[in-house]
């Protein structure tokens, strides 16, 4: 199986969902056209990563902060838990 790394960061997170009812969380788009069985489960969660330290720059409200810091803790322990 072919993999490919790209250099840059092929995944952009977004938050959505419903602020007042506590049911916002973080969605995913790949930036660029590739298929997706040539990239490898951990460079794609690393790219998640990315994506999220990114958005957390820009983050502007509590609510939002909160969200994308968890994102960022499940994604880590997803990556270690991989072997």
């Amino acid at each position: 199986m072919n993999v490919i790394y790209l250099e840059e960061n092929p995944i952009i997170a977004k938050t959505c969902g419903c602020k007042e009812k506590n049911r916002q969380r973080v969605t995913y788009a790949f930036a660029g056209e590739f298929h997706s069985l040539c990239v490898d489960k951990k460079y794609i969660i690393q790219a998640e990563i990315d994506a999220c330290e990114k958005l957390l720059k820009y983050a502007i409200n509590d609510p939002d902060l909160a969200v994308i810091e968890k994102e960022i803790t499940e994604l880590k322990t997803v990556l270690d838990l991989m072997p």
